[in-house]
């Protein structure tokens, strides 16, 4: 090896309990290993690599691995699969692992060979490793879009504060096609692009318009095979009016295949529609023919609908019966729907969304969070940001909310106010729920169990005084297992009625539901 590959040993692992081991792993195969930001890096190139990286979809993800368990034992057993491009084992401080690693092939076949194989693979007695797809996540979710602003003006206003910006997908009001939902979908260029503007657009410190937004990482949109793909006969029409019916859906798409009979039946959801065709050749000549049109005073989408993995955890659990959502998210219908959407009647799921986002951002990733196994929610070292566990729900759902201050709850006697004295009894009840009573009935109504507060305190020190502040710290039970750590809020409060208060709209804002009142 030259001197710039011993050094990158060296680095690599200099100090590991399993040195000798490393080491002897490298001899053998050329590889060079490096590690550097929480992470232990294996090839990425292999020796005498020629080209770029492999394709979309070679890399896997590996979790529930023996923290003391290292390359020496896993490359070994991922090699039998194929050639590998890179292998990344997330690291911590102690020097030993954190449980998952990334594999990266050199072509997508080895990747897709992997999981199906390598899934459950008892990597030592009683322990089983987990493999699934890993995703190269390049788009953000961005709520808090002012609902007059346009796909264009949004995009413009991204690559202002953020760079490589691709394409913005901007969803139409469900009611007024003329505004957007509230939120928008920002893809970029690569991963790293994405990552770099996920951080710099941090609450708080950038605002466009004026408004204050909220950021995350949006749900991977599926891959599906290519093969699967080729025999779908299913397409989603996304955009219609609301008062647009199925018969008027069939007979257009009909007309549109140029025969008679060609259509088997049309679902047709809010203002999106499935249209299952008897042959992929009509559907393709209808997708041709009405992608871009506009039926009924809306401008319309075509694609080809998506069969869902059944294997992704983020479908419905087994034997779930019933989703309900609080009063307000949805529709009242959405339980309904939400059974025959989430798998295209048991079948497809909604293709213009990523997976977990159903009518425009109302859907699966917002109810049931992705297994602890994939443990990369909130972007940790190494992550390719498959994002979502935390699950935003875009401002339009949830109408009505008004936000309770910490600051600013206290007004002045002005002259003139005259106070009088008052029941309490006799007082209407009040129409405004407080953040603990929302938060408690959005979990409730959700299954998330109740919310956990953790009751935290600090002493502040101010001119030779002393006063105690107060945080609480919230768990939410059914999404502890995909995002560990507590919600913690950035500010602390004077009294422990606050620190509660503010603790619960410190989490609402970080799920993305809005307090502020607004129309569709």
């Amino acid at each position: 090896m030259d001197s710039s590959s011993e050094k990158s040993m060296v680095q690599g692992v200099a100090g590991a309990p399993n040195e000798t081991a490393l080491l002897g792993l490298m001899e053998r195969t050329g590889y060079s290993m490096i590690q550097e930001n929480g992470q232990r890096k294996y090839g990425g190139p292999p020796p005498d690599w020629e080209g770029g990286q492999p394709q979309r979809g070679s890399e896997i993800f590996i979790g529930k691995i023996p923290r003391d368990c290292f390359e020496d034992e896993l490359v070994p057993v991922f090699e039998r699969i194929g050639k590998v491009y890179e292998f990344r084992l997330m690291m911590d401080f102690s020097g030993s692992n954190r449980g998952y690693a990334f594999c990266m092939y050199t072509n997508r076949n080895d990747a897709q060979r992997a999981i199906k194989e390598l899934n459950n693979f008892e990597i030592r007695k009683g322990r089983l490793l987990g493999v699934c797809a890993s995703v190269d996540n390049c788009r953000l979710f961005v709520g808090g879009i002012p609902k007059n602003k346009q796909r264009d003006e949004i995009k413009e206003e991204m690559q202002k504060v953020t760079e490589g910006v691709v394409k913005v997908i901007v969803y139409p009001s469900v009611m007024d096609k003329t505004k957007n939902r509230g939120f928008a979908f920002v893809e970029y260029s690569s991963h790293r692009d994405a990552a770099m503007a996920r951080r710099k657009l941090i609450p708080g410190r950038i605002q466009l318009w004026g408004h204050q937004i909220a950021v995350d990482w949006a749900e991977p949109e599926q891959d599906v095979d290519e093969d699967v793909m080729s025999n779908v006969r299913v397409l989603y029409v996304r955009n219609l009016m609301l008062d647009t019916s199925e018969e008027t859906v069939r007979d257009i798409f009909e007309r549109a295949s140029d025969s008679t009979g060609s259509i088997e039946r049309v679902k047709k959801i809010k203002d999106y529609c499935f249209v299952h065709f008897r042959t992929r050749e009509h559907a393709a000549e209808a997708m041709s023919n009405l992608n871009g049109t506009t039926i009924e005073g809306s401008h319309i989408e075509v694609v080809w609908a998506k069969p869902p993995d059944k294997t992704d955890p983020r479908r419905i659990m087994k034997g779930l019966q019933q989703v309900t959502l609080p009063q307000g998210l949805c529709p009242p219908s959405f339980t309904t729907r939400l059974m025959s959407t989430q798998l295209y009647h048991k079948a497809y799921i909604h293709p213009a969304l990523p997976l977990g986002l159903l009518e425009g951002g109302r859907g699966l990733g917002t109810l049931i969070p992705a297994p602890a196994m994939r443990g990369r929610g909130r972007g940790a070292a190494g992550s390719r940001g498959a994002g979502g566990t935390r699950g935003y729900m875009p401002s339009n759902i949830r109408p009505g909310y008004r936000r309770y201050p910490v600051e600013g709850r206290l007004y002045d006697i002005l002259p003139g106010m005259e106070l009088t004295p008052t029941n309490p009894v006799t007082l209407k009840p009040q129409s405004l729920k407080s953040s603990v009573q929302i938060l408690e009935d959005i979990c409730g109504k959700n299954g998330w169990g109740s919310p956990m507060y953790q009751l935290h305190s600090a002493v502040q020190r101010d001119n030779n005084t002393e006063s105690q502040l107060f945080l609480f710290k919230v768990t939410i039970p059914a999404l502890a297992s995909t995002n560990p750590t507590p919600y913690q809020p950035n500010k602390l409060c004077r009294t422990v009625e606050e620190a509660k208060l503010y603790a619960a709209e410190f989490v609402l804002t970080s799920l993305g539901i809005p307090f502020e009142g607004n129309d569709l």
